[in-house]
């Protein structure tokens, strides 16, 4: 099989955070399926402070299976950009971006547009689900960045709230916490599978409670940065059509991480869960 494509999207809708004036920058990868015709797609959504790379494991056998799958690096909140402030508070952002590679995909590359899934993991966990309909909680973020609302600190960028808090003024603060609550499903994708899911004290119950595009969550046991009880418990409870299930009690949250040596056996039955599930939601016969 050939290298994934490597390409540098921008969108003019949205302005970088890093510079100025310019337009979003979206650094997509994208894994080509050796088939002809029309091909279901999956979208790729990293974790925080990640890349698309981390992903591989799970993009190649989709698209050694017939799929084409395509990831962005998010910006402000993956290592191939860069680490800022405005990127690890937005995560809205996200399905904004794989909805910006969508259009692109479907102009330029043989898409069935009738069986579209994304996938991801921790907060691509929650970028699919926002995909599907979920929504944050605006006056949770509030709480989190005036700071009554407890936040621990994220490994990846600890001090990205005080920075936030430093680099703008009251009144972009309130304009960013009124973008957090925008809609940003995407009708076209119709199936997600979701690993380790962060951030489930930040979502809107009642938006959770309205996705009924089919939805599997797995998780680890050991997960200690997003524990399963306060995150992937709150969305397999609060979708409809959601399943999911426990991957190991060993299993640790950045095991699904494919440059980490441990877990290579979870991540390959789960790369195998992954397409069966999809396969099934999309209506794609293998």
């Amino acid at each position: 099989m050939a290298e994934p494509h490597v390409s540098l999207l921008s969108d003019s809708t949205r302005e970088s955070w890093s510079t100025p004036g310019a337009p979003r920058p979206l650094r997509t990868t994208t894994w080509i399926p050796d088939v002809t015709g029309r091909r279901p797609l999956v979208l790729l959504s990293h974790g925080t402070g990640g890349a698309i790379e981390d992903l591989a494991w799970l993009a190649e056998p989709l698209r050694d299976a017939g799929f084409l799958v395509a990831g962005v690096d998010h910006h402000g909140n993956s290592y191939q950009d860069e680490h800022l402030a405005r990127g690890f508070a937005s995560p809205w952002e996200r399905p904004r971006d794989l909805t910006v590679l969508l259009d692109y995909l479907l102009a330029t590359q043989s898409v069935d547009g009738d069986r579209i899934g994304a996938a991801g993991f921790s907060l691509g966990g929650y970028t699919v689900a926002g995909l599907l309909g979920a929504r944050l909680n605006p006056h949770v973020l509030a709480g989190i960045l005036e700071g009554w609302i407890p936040s621990p600190p994220l490994p990846e960028f600890p001090d990205f709230l005080d920075i936030l808090r430093a680099d703008n003024t009251s009144e972009e603060l309130a304009a960013i916490l009124a973008d957090s609550a925008a809609e940003v499903r995407d009708q076209r994708v119709r199936a997600g599978f979701m690993m380790a899911p962060a951030i489930g004290a930040l979502l809107d119950p009642e938006s959770l409670a309205r996705v009924t595009a089919p939805a599997r969550i797995v998780w680890g046991d050991a997960d200690d940065n997003s524990p399963a009880e306060s995150n992937a418990a709150v969305y397999l409870g609060g979708m409809a059509n959601a399943t999911g299930h426990s991957v190991g009690q060993t299993t640790g949250h950045y095991d699904f991480l494919g440059s980490e040596e441990v877990g290579e056996a979870m991540r390959a039955a789960v790369a195998r869960e992954a397409l069966e599930f999809l396969s099934e939601a999309l209506g794609v016969i293998r």
